[in-house]
């Protein structure tokens, strides 16, 4: 596939940028709110898995044929990554903050 058939900047690649970028907020925020403790530690991890599984389920569904579509794309999969990184990095400064402000409240000031 030539670069002038798949480029860089197409709409499709933002397409990818964004699905994987909310289903990776979805699948974590899904996984933050159980009961179980060891989902909600590893939630941004598995937020990232499932929106990746996604991404390469789409993209091997692409290369067989079930949508109308040139195939698979190694700039698809860099973009579907992309999104998964941009919503790991939110989740992550967004965990932080609140840890930071749950320590800070707890805190007693000497008067």
């Amino acid at each position: 596939m030539g670069s002038d058939e798949d480029p860089w900047l197409a709409p499709d690649k933002l397409y990818h940028v964004i699905f994987c970028l909310s289903l990776t907020l979805f699948f974590s925020i899904l996984a933050n709110h159980t009961r179980f403790p060891l989902l909600r530690r590893y939630s941004i991890w598995i937020g990232s898995i499932l929106s990746l599984a996604a991404g390469a389920a789409k993209e091997t569904a692409d290369q067989l044929g079930y949508f109308h579509s040139a195939g698979a794309s190694s700039k698809d999969a860099a973009a579907d990554l992309l999104g998964v990184l941009v919503a790991a990095l939110v989740l992550s400064l967004c965990r932080k903050q609140a840890l930071s402000n749950s320590s800070h409240s707890g805190r007693v000031l000497p008067v």
